[in-house]
């Protein structure tokens, strides 16, 4: 499968770490901390450079996706910062629930403060969109041979895509304590050996994506809880599309949305009918191209701005749902929210999950038939953001966790427990809490730090990690079928019900 067909988190670039280094001599010769420092500093410079990002000077058709990924990558950083800096029970919650009022809280403006769940699902719909590029087109084409080849090779795959850069950037963060003396979020073990035992215990239970019970969270990591949601998503997307393969355009399209009210009205599986939508809005929007929507969607085209724009519109106000608390009755007391509380199934477990559905559905639908908005998510800047997204997403944590516990702290932002842990860094450049919440001054300032180190610490795990992966999935499943090593692959045939090789 081509790297253009890669899903949420996939790349088409592969960063050659070894040349970064000028010579095998300089190599031998130069100390090995100055080799790591070296390279640390040209992953910098290649972040920034022309060279690096031109591929956004020919964009195609899907480029917007990858923007509108990393920008929700960048919600997702607002919302982690947002909430260990102020009380998730005020930014979480409504405009004016509990007589608390916040600029913060207003609709539409919340989305830049508390619109991390909000992201994750947009994540969610666009993997299902992106996932079914290919398979779609190998549908609409007939060549159901090339169609199996192409999901068995992303299943195949799949899991180490999303797995092994987060093995790397959590092995790192568990080992800092014992290599650096530097504590994040977990309290270290006593010795580096212990810590791993406990990583390698909770990391093979939290990817086994079929787990029934257990935690959810990975302590080395807690925002990493979506990649096995994103695993389990793609699954459904690869099974929908073979199951569906074969059935008419009309039967395909009534069998996805049959399954998408299943997940969300009949099963507690909105997580899972966002990664269905997003395969609707794909089939969708090649029917669109190819001029073949049904004709009862021919007398809206006079009227598609004003949808589209309305979509849009309602998309955001429904990503700002409350999202502190699991009972439903805190819907019910929310200024506005209360008017829709009867929306919600009765399979619905999570409230915030229904009306997150609608809104990453309404916001991915209208994005493209908006062009100006749709030219933000093709800038340059988002474009850089939808490359980095994935390690952006990974590091973003740790960084708070270590740098900006400590910068938070210097700058007057701190907590109990920094006074026992980090006394030093307590107040080291203290600036005045002013500025209305979410935007005081010294919450503000450590992001004139925070934000770069995040997305050069980025940046190094995409070209350590992220890009790797991708190579080394594509390498084994070349290995594992023989395309690999110039051999061929081996054909079946049945004698008497039993498959024998040739």
């Amino acid at each position: 499968m081509s790297s253009q067909y890669e899903g949420l988190l996939g790349k088409s670039e592969w960063t050659e770490i070894g040349g970064i280094c000028n010579s095998e001599t300089t190599i031998q010769q130069q100390p090995r901390v100055y080799q790591t420092l070296e390279w640390l500093a040209s992953t910098a410079k290649q972040s920034l450079s022309r060279k690096r990002n031109s591929r956004i000077n020919k964009l195609g058709k899907t480029a917007w996706l990858d923007g509108l990924r990393g920008f929700a990558a960048l919600l997702v950083y607002f919302l982690h910062h947002e909430v260990w800096a102020h009380s998730s029970l005020i930014l979480e919650n409504a405009y004016g629930y509990d007589n608390q009022y916040y600029m913060a809280c207003l609709p539409v403006l919340r989305t830049f403060f508390s619109g991390g769940h909000f992201a994750v699902s947009v994540f969610f719909v666009i993997s299902g969109y992106v996932l079914s590029i290919k398979p779609r087109d190998l549908i609409y084409s007939g060549d159901h041979e090339r169609l199996a080849d192409s999901l068995a090779s992303a299943l195949f795959r799949r899991w180490l895509r999303l797995y092994i850069p987060v093995i790397c950037t959590t092995a790192i963060t568990a080992s800092m304590p014992h290599i650096f003396g530097i504590k994040a979020n977990f309290a270290p073990e006593r010795t580096w050996r212990d810590e791993m035992w406990k990583w390698y215990c909770e990391f093979k239970n939290f990817s086994f994506a079929f787990r029934l019970g257990g935690e959810p969270w990975f302590s080395y990591s807690f925002h990493v809880w979506s990649i096995p949601f994103e695993f389990r998503g793609s699954i459904c997307v690869y099974t929908a599309l073979l199951a569906f393969s074969r059935c008419t355009t009309s039967a395909r399209l009534w069998c996805q949305v049959t399954l998408i009210f299943y997940f969300l009205y009949i099963a507690d599986g909105a997580h899972f009918a966002m990664f269905t939508v997003g395969m609707l809005l794909c089939d969708l929007d090649h029917l669109s191209e190819q001029q073949r929507l049904p004709k009862w969607t021919w007398g809206l085209k006079k009227f598609q701005k004003p949808i589209f724009y309305f979509m849009f519109m309602l998309g955001i106000l429904l990503g700002g749902c409350p999202s502190h608390h699991l009972d439903i009755q805190v819907l019910n007391d929310s200024p506005g929210w209360r008017h829709l509380a009867f929306l919600v199934p009765q399979a619905v477990f999570d409230y915030k999950w229904f009306f997150l559905f609608w809104s990453a559905t309404f916001t991915v639908a209208s994005i493209p038939k908006i062009p100006w908005l749709r030219s933000v998510f093709e800038s340059r800047f988002c474009q850089y953001l939808g490359r980095i997204s994935f390690a952006f997403y990974l590091v973003h944590g740790p960084v708070l966790w270590t740098l900006g516990e400590r910068l938070y702290a210097a700058t007057g932002w701190s907590k109990d427990w920094q006074i026992n842990e980090i006394p030093g860094w307590i107040d080291r450049f203290p600036l005045p809490r002013v500025g209305p919440l979410g935007m005081e001054l010294n919450f503000l300032v450590p992001h004139l730090i925070l934000l770069p180190v995040t997305f050069w610490v980025a940046e190094i795990a995409t070209a350590a990690f992220d890009e790797p992966s991708i190579n080394l999935s594509r390498w084994l499943y070349s290995v594992a079928t023989a395309k690999g090593r110039g051999g061929q692959k081996h054909e079946w045939k049945s004698v008497n019900g039993v498959g024998l090789k040739r």
